[in-house]
């Protein structure tokens, strides 16, 4: 991994971007992208996705469509080592499989339990979310065994539960900013 990483906030629309624009400023390695995360090149995507892994709508439909068999790589990966169920609050590193120059790895990081599920207006989901993918950035193993910090160099962040989930981007954005203090 660089040095320093670079977390890319990724923004198809101006109020997640101007949110996202107070997480960035004053992080130099934070910087906000306003378009979709299919134009990047990145080591690694966030999922934001539900606790079974099932990539069907929103940001995991695009990526369902974008990495072909992602959504199995993912759900795979839950049952072998979390029996089914991946919690909010909890992340995982998952291959995409991918051929460069896309992402080699997404970030599995639940804000809902269910498909379709409402987030509540505090972000206390995604801030959860936000805190694990952070842990899991920071101090991952991927399951060849290799530290995560050492391999994925940028990540790719949409906002968390301000899709299916209905989250306001600002609070997402609060939510994201208090969790990457720790890579500050």
């Amino acid at each position: 991994m660089r040095e320093v990483p670079e977390l890319v906030l990724v923004a198809v629309d101006e109020p997640m971007a101007s949110a996202w624009d107070t997480v960035a400023a004053e992080r130099p390695w934070v910087r906000v992208h306003r378009g979709s995360v299919t134009d990047l090149e990145v080591d690694a995507v966030v999922s934001p996705a539900n606790s079974y892994g099932y990539m069907r709508g929103g940001i995991d439909g695009v990526y369902a469509r974008w990495l072909p068999g992602i959504e199995q790589r993912v759900r795979a990966a839950i049952a072998a080592e979390h029996g089914g169920e991946l919690p909010v609050g909890a992340a995982m590193v998952v291959p995409t499989g991918a051929p460069p120059p896309l992402p080699a790895w997404l970030i599995s990081a639940p804000t809902m339990r269910r498909p379709g599920e409402r987030l509540g207006p505090d972000g206390d989901a995604a801030g959860r979310a936000a805190r694990a993918v952070v842990s899991v950035w920071r101090d991952g193993v991927l399951p060849d065994g290799r530290a995560a910090r050492d391999v994925i160099g940028s990540l790719a962040l949409p906002g968390l539960g301000t899709g299916v989930g209905g989250l306001a981007p600002h609070v997402c954005a609060a939510r994201v900013s208090e969790a990457i203090t720790a890579l500050d």
